[in-house]
């Protein structure tokens, strides 16, 4: 029954909530738009792997902004 319990918590953590998802979209946007002329919308995959997570973020963007660095 223990070991049926800890699976399900396993389960539970690979998941990432609807909400939590959103909310790393969010963010992770925020930044993106420091770079990229973004569009709307921004797809996240997130697969268990050997070592932890793969993270896959697929959005659009219109162009690279011209960065200037610091002289």
């Amino acid at each position: 029954m223990k070991i049926r319990s800890n699976n399900i918590a396993k389960l539970e953590k690979d998941n990432m909530p609807e909400a939590m998802r959103k909310l790393f979209v969010r963010d992770l946007m925020k930044v993106a738009e420091e770079y990229f002329e973004t569009e709307e919308g921004a797809e996240v995959d997130i697969t268990r792997s050997p070592d932890g997570f793969s993270v896959c973020v697929l959005f659009s963007a219109r162009r690279i902004k011209k960065m200037w660095s610091p002289q």
